[in-house]
């Protein structure tokens, strides 16, 4: 974690916050764009084309006829037409358009902070760690398009993974340096910070459980609750499945471990819960984390039920983003008491 001391200037602030609005709507177009199964519908990498999008017949007809070279077309969507393709299209071309976005936003007002506040250059230059990963998401987003254009129907579920997780990452690290622009009070008493680190990091595999099950399509199957169709384990798998490199490509194997993380990741919270009211420290931040918990319990479930609908699915992931966020604004108090010297 940063926690380093900066330029708390109003303009830094709201940079920070704008970066922060735009990352969460990046995650949940991104997030619908993975559900409406439009992320392949444009085939090449336009870094500097592509900015806007087709307008007359023959530029639509340019992109349709890539999209037909590829599997997804070929084997599941050969007879889409050219409307239907423009849905899936612009679904794409947003999450894009929204990616330079972000890019221009992290860059362009870091160089004129730099620039104005000569004095504070090491302070900013931490800040120059966002834009890197921002440009680095970029390139392993179209890694992960990539591999879903010569021989699969779809991305590969270990790269859309590691493009969320990236995405928290980047999300988590622009939300901390956030509060170290505000005037948060720090905790009376501490927190192990381990144990802390320890919860967050279940909360993160936790997410990049559920982007496997959605690259998996995982969410089709088993959609009962709380067992998997009326067994504990699923029925389509053994034992010895769980212990093989395979166990990583099976929608089965990963619904199951998803949703047994979900009881470790309860038991965590629940002596979290335990230990924060024991040392009787202030009780709002600790609502607020455990109510987004259990509105994301709560959407985990209707989201399995309903067979992965996409309202419920896409509510699910925006609901991670405020579980994470709820939690980090509890861990910066707690790092803040334990830099404090103790009496």
């Amino acid at each position: 974690m940063f926690v380093n001391s900066v330029v708390k200037t109003r303009a830094v602030k709201w940079w920070l916050l704008t970066i922060y609005f735009l990352l969460i709507l990046m995650i949940i177009v991104g997030g619908l764009t993975r559900l409406t199964d439009s992320g392949l519908s444009i085939t090449k990498w336009e870094l500097f084309t592509g900015i806007l999008p087709p307008f007359t017949s023959s530029q639509w007809n340019i992109y349709f006829l890539e999209y037909k070279k590829i599997p997804e077309f070929i084997y599941l969507n050969s007879n889409i037409t050219l409307k239907e393709f423009k849905v899936i299209f612009y679904w794409e071309y947003f999450h894009r358009l929204l990616a330079r976005i972000v890019g221009l936003v992290s860059l362009i007002p870091l160089l004129y902070f730099v620039y104005k506040y000569r004095n504070e250059t090491k302070n900013l230059i931490k800040y120059f760690i966002i834009f890197i990963l921002v440009c680095l998401q970029g390139v392993l987003g179209w890694y992960m398009v990539e591999s879903g254009l010569i021989e699969r129907v779809d991305v590969s579920h270990f790269r859309l993974a590691a493009h969320l997780s990236l995405a928290f990452i980047i999300l988590s690290l622009t939300f901390w340096y956030l509060l170290e622009t505000i005037n948060i009070k720090s905790f009376d008493y501490k927190i192990s910070n381990l144990f802390l680190t320890c919860l967050l990091l279940v909360i993160f595999l936790q997410i990049i459980l559920g982007a496997f099950l959605a690259g998996l399509d995982g969410g089709l199957i088993f959609n009962t609750w709380p067992d998997m169709n009326g067994k504990i384990f699923p029925d389509d798998s053994k034992f010895a499945d769980f212990l093989t490199y395979d166990a990583l490509n099976s929608p089965s194997i990963i619904q199951f471990v998803h949703r047994k993380t979900a009881y470790v990741l309860t038991f965590l919270i629940l002596y979290f819960n335990f230990i924060y009211i024991k040392k009787k420290l202030p009780l709002t931040p600790l609502i607020v984390f455990d109510l987004t918990i259990l509105f994301q319990i709560f959407l985990g479930v209707i989201t399995l039920l309903s067979g992965a609908k996409i309202l419920y699915a896409s509510l699910h992931q925006i609901g991670s983003i405020f579980v994470v966020s709820s939690f980090l604004f509890i861990f910066f108090k707690n790092f803040k008491t334990n830099l404090q010297p103790s009496n």
